[in-house]
């Protein structure tokens, strides 16, 4: 009987989190350099060698300032600001915390009235539509929109006192974060 493969043991780069083979590859290889030659030193021989211990403690110092301890792993202190990876290495976007209202306009002369963004200020979008539908009286739901999110559908033009209502009905939420979209362009309410 032939034996079972055993699987592959791949070491990951402490500071891109990608395999150590491809941190040359990555957005911030002189970042790595000092983890690589610290963890694994027989992958990139050419990079940089270590003659002395004085060479050593510089790059432990060095790991120490980027919060890399000599295994790899961050700390347990008070972590600094999180940053998101996509595959590749790219870093991931913060989404910014605004309200985005857009009239569209449907059969030449109905509108409706969007409203994106209300969650990222923990509003719950379900009530935020009721809310909004007795307020201006007409109809509103939760909807996915192009983008896959969840945005408030208002039938009607009800632009003209919505960042009011939502200033007033959700105090978390300041009118500089509110924004129109007009003729393409997204404008500030306040």
């Amino acid at each position: 009987m032939a034996e079972k493969p055993q699987p592959v043991r791949v070491l990951y780069c402490g500071v891109c989190s990608m395999p150590a083979e491809y941190c040359e590859f990555g957005p911030d290889f002189e970042k790595c350099k000092p983890w690589l030659i610290h963890n694994a030193p027989n992958l990139y021989p050419d990079l940089i060698k270590l003659s002395n211990a004085k060479e050593a403690d510089k790059v432990t110092e060095q790991l120490q300032s980027t919060g890399i301890s000599s295994d790899g792993a961050t700390p347990s202190a008070p972590k600094q600001e999180e940053v998101k990876r996509l595959p590749g290495g790219k870093i991931k976007k913060k989404e910014k915390q605004e309200v985005v209202i857009e009239k569209v306009i449907r059969n030449k002369r109905k509108c409706i009235t969007t409203v994106k963004g209300l969650e990222l200020f923990g509003v719950k979008l379900s009530d935020a539509s009721k809310k909004l539908g007795k307020k201006f009286a007409t109809g509103a739901s939760v909807v996915k929109g192009p983008t896959e999110k969840e945005q408030i559908d208002v039938q009607g033009d009800i632009s003209y006192d919505i960042v009011e209502f939502i200033t007033d009905t959700w105090p978390d939420v300041p009118d500089t974060a509110i924004f129109f979209i007009e003729d393409g362009r997204k404008v500030p309410a306040a």
